[in-house]
């Protein structure tokens, strides 16, 4: 079994993850058997009570965890299924040894953070070293080196590597290589600095990856390899991308970093098969045709706070040789009026949330969607306003509401599932993670998925009221999804419109670059279909021919 451990200096979002990420993709790509996992040094035991301004998307996973965002890039680039041993937060670790400590388990040693803190931490690294399934395991470090809250893991990290052997691990540090523009130079002091504070920890890493704006030549690479100790050939380059987060493999590869990998761990290797990923990321660069979709959101203060979503349409765009242009419209501007901002589109897609804030704004759009016949997809909340607007307008319920919004409200259509009710805790106290769906025959859902049975992710505390169920269905409202036993409504659509589907689970979870998920390919298909004149590429003189392959990657 071999480990790579990859911690980041200087700032924060450097793109620590999106890194493990792509070294997983190639490193798979060379017939290895990979599996991720991140260290997360906040004391919220995960990230499931933290607003999305905070700290952006909450990612669930199969079996109920709420995690990182940095574990839907894991999932997405590579072949990994993840589940709550994946994710080891500080909260996590404390309460751990505190609840260990209450019981006894320490027989009344004095309990510190070494051994006790660290031994929490290294025991989940071997929770997920299993050689009869994988042959390398890469485990990503957030936050900064230097943060007081992340000492302990790199210290455990110190520990690890004299009980596995240093033959077997590979430390990765990626830095920022800042452009002046004063001085009209890049600057290596900064990651000069982030290695000394590893190294005043007890490490040293064997790769640098240096994320910068300009490229390295020669001479800076020497000195970034003479200051930190680190061979010129793993000082690797990895510059913005000009497109798109997928680019980001391919320019990896270019700078030759999996054979380095491979090399420095001793692995032997078949040479990487990336075709089908280089043939995906050229749709994202230069697709045939566009069309503009309208996300309606009030979390676009952070662009991570909808980080699955976008991705999602992206796969399923690409699927069909298109690309997207996105309207990010704040719900609470809607409240007054949609003609203008929604007039144009070829779809709207109202994502999950939380709160009353916005919901007018979304309700109006959904009605919008609904009447003027353009493709529609509701995720959660998205499905849950749509609800509502349709019992109010097209069914006469005028006070439907949901009990979040208002708790007293006559026309409970969306209610609070009955599980629910006394939690006090709010914490991953939802409805979390992989449901079985059944597909109503004969309906658009059976025709999208082509299977009588679903498997989807969900994470949500209110549910449709189903003694709605017939007033509403007389009226269009279909219920084309449910739970197994028939009493929850898991998706919905209108029989007499082209798309309008909305579903409570979260398909974004589960969509792959080359595997888009059915309900976005669906909704992508349907938005083309709307669309009254596409743009074609190459033959459109306006249009932006296609990237040569050779374009795809940076050159050394």
């Amino acid at each position: 079994m071999k480990y790579i451990f990859i911690t980041g200096g200087v700032i924060s979002s450097l793109g620590k993850g999106l890194t493990a990420a792509s070294l997983g993709t190639l490193l798979e790509a060379r017939g290895l058997r990979v599996v991720l996992q991140k260290f997360d040094p906040y004391l919220n035991v995960d990230p499931g009570t933290m607003n999305p301004f905070q700290h952006g998307e909450v990612y669930v996973l199969d079996d109920g965890a709420e995690t990182d965002l940095d574990l839907g890039h894991y999932e997405r680039f590579t072949n990994c299924v993840l589940t709550r041993h994946n994710n080891l937060t500080s909260g996590q670790v404390y309460e751990s040894v505190i609840l260990k400590e209450r019981r006894g388990d320490y027989l009344g040693k004095t309990v510190q953070v070494i051994p006790h803190v660290t031994d929490v931490i290294k025991g989940r690294i071997r929770e997920i070293s299993d050689e009869s399934k994988y042959d390398v395991v890469i485990t990503e470090i957030g936050g900064t080196t230097g943060d007081i809250e992340g000492l302990p893991f790199l210290e455990a990290i110190r520990q690890f590597i004299l009980e596995v052997g240093a033959q077997n691990v590979l430390n990765m540090h990626v830095t920022l290589v800042p452009y002046i523009k004063a001085a009209h130079e890049l600057k290596t002091k900064p990651t000069q600095q982030s290695v000394a504070k590893l190294r005043e920890i007890g490490l040293q890493p064997q790769v640098l990856i240096c994320r910068t704006e300009r490229m390295l030549d020669l001479d800076l690479r020497q000195k970034l390899s003479m200051f930190c100790s680190v061979a010129e050939k793993a000082v690797i380059e990895e510059r913005d991308v000009a497109h798109t987060i997928y680019e980001v493999p391919l320019t990896l590869h270019a700078e030759g970093l999996d054979q380095l990998v491979c090399d420095l761990l001793g692995l032997k290797t078949r040479q990487p098969e990336l075709a089908e990923w280089k043939n995906f990321v050229k749709r994202v660069i230069s697709p045939a045709k566009r069309i503009t979709i309208a996300v309606i959101g009030k979390y676009f203060d952070v662009r991570d706070a909808y980080k699955s979503i976008y991705e999602s349409l992206t796969h399923a765009a690409a699927s069909e040789d298109c690309g997207i242009d996105l309207e990010l419209i704040d719900a609470e501007s809607l409240q007054e009026g949609v003609n203008g901002p929604l007039k144009d589109v070829s779809g709207i897609l109202i994502p999950g949330g939380f709160g009353l804030r916005g919901v007018e704004g979304k309700i109006r759009a959904a009605r919008f969607a609904r009447e003027h016949k353009i493709p529609y997809l509701g995720l959660c909340l998205g499905m849950q306003v749509a609800t509502i607007e349709f019992a109010r307008n097209a069914c006469g319920i005028k006070d439907a509401n949901s009990t979040e919004f208002d708790k007293n409200t006559k026309e409970p259509v969306i209610s609070l599932l009955e599980e629910q009710r006394g939690v006090k805790n709010m914490g991953a106290s939802m409805r979390l993670g992989t449901w079985p769906t059944k597909i109503a025959k004969g309906t658009l859902a059976e025709k999208i998925y082509d299977s009588a049975e679903v498997m989807e992710r969900h994470r949500h505390r209110y549910e449709f009221n189903m003694k709605y169920r017939d007033q509403m269905n007389e009226k269009g409202f279909v219920i084309s999804g449910t739970s197994p036993d028939g009493t929850l409504a898991e998706m919905v659509e209108l029989r007499d419109h082209p798309y309008f589907v909305g579903c409570q689970y979260h398909p974004e979870f589960q969509s792959k670059p080359n595997k888009p998920h059915p309900l976005f390919k669906g909704f992508i298909q349907a938005c083309l279909n709307h669309q009254s004149r596409a743009t074609r590429a190459p033959s459109d003189r306006e249009s932006p021919p296609r990237v040569p392959e050779q374009e795809l990657v940076l050159q050394r």
